[in-house]
């Protein structure tokens, strides 16, 4: 074996290297002729896959010729199916000699990065080591550019429906400017994550983004929440407190709930909004504020000031730019999306691999309605991963339940023919079945519309 007198000394950021090799010898010299990765051995399958979820190395070096079947190949190849389908993206470079040529090359076929013959020259497999570990980085950064462009519209807003956009797209304008916004939308869609999306875009993102939710805190309490107290104001108040108002001082406040705040405490708020002055509760000192204001409800405010719940000239103060939230049933594709990103967020976290979800299990995420919206699905996915069995989240898991209609979700061809009919028949609608106009509409001759009429079985009549 060479040596490398030019080999890189290890770091204290050494990259993972997962080394599998069932002969002792060869581990120890590979070992330290690779001592500049942080290096891991396992000498079986069942050590290498655990060291693997432990380590989550990007690149593994395997001998495919492991306990029980030194001589042959299937528990490397095993081996090598369970790390990749763990994590599909690492780089797993497998060993033969000239005579097991045949199990690399079904090896790279089974995904494998490359191979590299035995007996082991380190020169090359450092170059092939540091290759794959270059390619794995780049993917990386190419996917995680991928995510934020696709998935993430906003800072920490996952969604790429087209309503989804709309809105990150409404929130991203708005952030340039200083006036008041209200968020509606139901409950659980998100309000208090584009709030703070919101904050993170303006130029107040250096200063602080300070939420209270009118509904969580009791009536007598919301005041001194609010505005904050002097000491001695009331009983049990022993020091001087800072509201959240105050504490928003050059940021911005999320009035969360913003229908639950009793009238009295209205008539205080539209008095900061219009003065930009606030008085603690006990206080007679006037303190001036640089605060940015953002509400959200999930109540409809209009009918509440028909009503005399809510004040009408502070709806307007408040709303001065107005953003409703679509339901998690009305963002196009968004509920698959988000379940696969909150696979990722908890197998990681709670420690639970994953390889994904049956077709069963999409079927039911795309069909249900989310009546709890995102916070409803968050639920759910964390309440299956903690409890599913089997390396697949069913629908059982996530206790859905539609029948059949969990799986009617169409092919890309029969969407593609069900928009073709539909433009035919509104085309010959729309010309008084003339078929030279219904053509021209088309953007086909007249022969092809014949011919498309002839696929859909429609005549002239539509």
């Amino acid at each position: 074996m060479k040596q490398d007198i030019s080999k890189k000394k290890k770091s204290e950021t050494a990259q993972p290297l997962l080394l599998v090799e069932d002969d002792p010898g060869l581990r120890s010299q590979l070992r330290w002729a690779l001592d500049e990765f942080d290096v891991h051995l396992a000498e079986n399958r069942e050590a290498a896959v655990k060291t693997f979820q432990d380590v989550k190395p990007a690149v593994v070096v395997l001998d495919l010729g492991l306990p029980p079947d030194p001589n042959g190949a299937s528990e490397g190849l095993a081996t090598l199916g369970e790390i990749l389908a763990y994590r599909p993206n690492t780089k797993v470079i497998v060993s033969s000699g000239n005579e097991e040529r045949v199990n690399a090359v079904e090896a790279v076929r089974l995904g494998a990065y490359d191979f590299y013959p035995k007996p082991v020259d380190v020169d090359v497999l450092r170059l092939i080591i540091d290759r794959a570990s270059k390619l794995y980085q780049l993917e990386e950064d190419n996917q995680r550019l991928s995510r934020n462009q696709e998935e993430e519209p906003l800072n920490g807003v996952i969604g790429s429906s087209p309503q989804m956009i709309k809105v990150c797209d409404a929130i991203r304008r708005i952030a340039t400017s200083d006036v008041s916004v209200l968020l509606t939308g139901e409950s659980g869609t998100g309000k208090e994550v584009l709030a703070r999306a919101l904050h993170e875009s303006s130029i107040r993102a250096s200063e602080s983004f300070i939420a209270i939710n009118c509904a969580a805190i009791p009536e007598n309490l919301l005041e001194s929440e609010l505005f904050g107290h002097e000491k001695g104001a009331f009983t049990g108040a022993i020091r001087r407190t800072i509201g959240k108002i105050e504490q928003a001082q050059g940021g911005t406040l999320l009035l969360d709930e913003i229908g639950d705040m009793p009238l009295p405490l209205q008539a205080k708020l539209l008095r900061f909004l219009q003065e930009r002055l606030i008085e603690r509760v006990g206080g007679r000192e006037q303190i001036e504020l640089d605060v940015r204001v953002i509400s959200a409800t999930n109540q409809d405010l209009k009918t509440m000031i028909g009503s005399g719940d809510f004040r009408e000239d502070l709806f307007y103060r408040l709303e001065e730019v107005g953003v409703h939230i679509p339901s998690l049933r009305e963002r196009d594709g968004d509920a698959v999306l988000l379940a696969k990103f909150f696979l990722q967020r908890f197998t990681a976290s709670l420690n639970k691999p994953f390889r994904g979800f049956t077709k069963e299990a999409l079927g039911a995420i795309a069909a249900y309605d989310w009546p709890g919206n995102v916070r409803e699905l968050e639920n759910r996915m964390k309440r299956a991963i903690v409890l599913a069995e089997g390396k697949f989240i069913g629908a059982e898991d996530l206790d859905i339940d539609l029948g059949q209609n969990a799986t009617q979700i169409p092919t890309l061809r029969q969407a593609r023919e069900a928009a073709e009919h539909d433009a035919i028949v509104r085309a010959l609608k729309l010309s008084q079945k003339n078929l030279t106009a219904a053509a021209k509409v088309l953007g086909v001759s007249r022969p092809t519309l014949y011919d498309l009429m002839k696929t859909h079985k429609l005549n002239a009549a539509g």
